[in-house]
């Protein structure tokens, strides 16, 4: 489980750089997770719907 409002790297990110994604999300149930580029924080996060990331994630495994 991740700190609200702390940035988590993926753990498929690589030492050297590769692949670096960061999620995010706030204490409330229904909070969007946030997702973001590490290598770039600078141009913003994209806020998905927290069940629709959960499915996503179900898909990827």
């Amino acid at each position: 489980m991740t700190t609200p409002g702390k940035w988590r790297k993926s753990t498929r990110s690589t030492a050297q750089g590769n692949s670096c994604v960061e999620t995010r999300t706030q204490d409330t149930l229904t909070a969007p997770v946030e997702v973001r580029d590490s290598k770039a924080p600078e141009l913003g996060s994209l806020a998905v719907d927290r069940d629709q990331f959960l499915a996503l994630l179900d898909i990827v495994r």
